[in-house]
C-alpha cells in the first residue's frame, strides 16, 4: 500500500476540522463583497463574520481576501474556496429537497384475523393494491373461527379481524363486508342429488353437516333457529370450523348442510353440490370487519384499518360478491 504524501496527510487533516459555517459564511462574503454587508446578511455581527474569515484562513493557511482600505480583491485560493463552496451549497440544497419531497415508506407488519375461505374479487383486489403500495409491509394473515376472532381482538391480539360477528362487543368497531346468503345443498353422493320435486317437508329428517358456530347462541345460529323452527329431526353426523372442510364433507354425502350461495356457484355449476329448497334460502349472515377502538397502533396497522376500510365504500354489498371485480370484464379461463 502506498503512503500518503504530507500534502494529502495535510489536507485530510483540514478537512476533517472544516466547518461548513464557516464556508457558507465565506460565500456570503464573496457575494456580497463585504464584511458588513455579510453580517447583516446573516443577521449577525461584523465581528463574528470576521473571526469566521480569520479562521476559515487559518484552517486553510491561505489569505481569501485582500483588504487595503476600501479596495476588496479574493485572492486565487479564495476563488477556488469560492467555487468550492457553491457546489457544496448547491448539493446540500438539493439534498434538502429530496428529503422534504421524499414520501416516507410505510413499513412494519399486521395480524390479520380471518374467517376461512372469502370468496370476493374485491377483497382479493384489496390485497393486490395494499401491496403495491405497502411493499415492506408485512402480512399475517391468520385464519381463527369467529367467536375466536372477537375474543382476540377484545383482548388486543391482533391488528383486525373478519368474520361473523352477531353482538358486536362495546370495545370493537365494525363495517359490514359482506352479507352472505345461505341455503342447503348436498353433494352428488346423496340420495337427493338431482331432486327437482324437493321440498323442504323431505328434508326434515335428514342428517346435517354443520359448522361448529352453527350452535344457539353463536356466530351461525340462525342457521340453527331455521333448524329448529323447520323441525327438522335429522342427527348432525359431522362438523368443521372451515368451509372447505364443510363442503368436502357435503360432496361425500354424509348428510345435507348450509353454505353461503354465492361461494359455491362454481360447485353446483360442476355438479359436485346440489342446492335445495328454500327457494329463497336459509338467512342471511353478516361478515364484519373488526378492529379495537383502544390501544396502541403502528403505522402500518392504521394505514391497514383505513385503507381497507375506505375501499369497501367503494363498492355496494353486493359487488363485493362477485367473483370478478366490478368495472372490469369477468376472466374466462381456457379449457382444452
Amino acid at each position: 500500500m502506498l503512503e500518503k504524501s504530507h500534502d494529502d496527510a495535510a489536507a485530510e487533516r483540514v478537512s476533517g476540522r472544516l466547518d461548513w459555517n464557516l464556508l457558507r459564511t465565506f460565500l456570503v462574503i464573496s457575494q456580497e463583497k463585504s464584511i458588513s454587508a455579510a453580517a447583516i446578511k446573516l443577521n449577525v455581527t461584523q465581528s463574528a463574520v470576521s473571526q469566521a474569515l480569520r479562521r476559515l484562513e487559518a484552517h486553510l493557511d491561505k489569505r481569501l481576501i485582500e483588504r487595503h482600505h476600501s479596495r476588496f480583491a479574493i485572492t486565487l485560493a479564495g476563488e477556488e474556496v469560492r467555487r468550492a463552496a457553491e457546489t457544496i451549497y448547491g448539493n446540500v440544497a438539493e439534498l434538502v429537497s429530496d428529503v422534504m419531497q421524499a414520501k416516507e415508506e410505510a413499513i412494519g407488519r399486521i395480524h390479520v384475523l380471518t374467517a376461512s375461505r372469502i370468496h370476493s374479487a374485491v377483497y382479493d383486489e384489496f390485497w393486490s393494491q395494499f401491496h403495491r403500495r405497502y411493499p415492506r409491509i408485512e402480512v399475517n394473515l391468520d385464519v381463527r373461527p369467529s367467536s375466536e376472532i372477537v375474543s382476540i381482538l377484545q383482548r388486543r391480539g391482533g391488528t383486525a379481524g373478519i368474520g361473523l360477528c352477531r353482538q358486536k362487543p362495546a370495545a370493537l368497531d365494525s363495517k359490514i363486508f359482506l352479507q352472505q346468503r345461505y341455503a342447503i345443498f348436498c353433494g352428488a353422493n346423496h340420495h337427493l342429488y338431482g331432486r327437482r320435486d324437493c321440498q323442504v317437508e323431505d328434508l326434515l329428517g335428514e342428517n346435517f353437516v354443520s359448522f361448529s358456530s352453527d350452535v344457539f347462541g353463536d356466530s351461525l345460529s340462525p342457521l340453527a333457529i331455521f333448524r329448529d323452527e323447520q323441525g327438522f329431526s335429522g342427527n348432525i353426523v359431522a362438523t368443521s370450523s372451515h368451509h372447505d372442510e364443510v363442503k368436502r364433507l357435503l360432496i361425500a354425502g354424509f348428510g345435507i348442510g348450509c353454505l353461503p350461495e354465492h361461494s359455491v356457484k362454481e360447485d353446483v355449476g360442476a355438479g359436485r353440490l346440489w342446492r335445495l329448497p328454500p327457494e329463497d334460502g336459509v338467512c342471511t349472515v353478516e361478515l364484519h370487519f373488526l378492529w379495537n377502538k383502544t390501544g396502541h397502533r403502528s403505522m402500518a396497522e392504521s394505514l391497514f384499518i383505513r385503507e381497507f376500510s375506505e375501499h369497501l365504500d367503494r363498492y355496494t354489498l353486493d359487488e363485493r360478491l362477485t367473483s370478478y371485480l366490478p368495472g372490469k370484464p369477468a376472466r374466462l379461463d381456457n379449457h382444452k
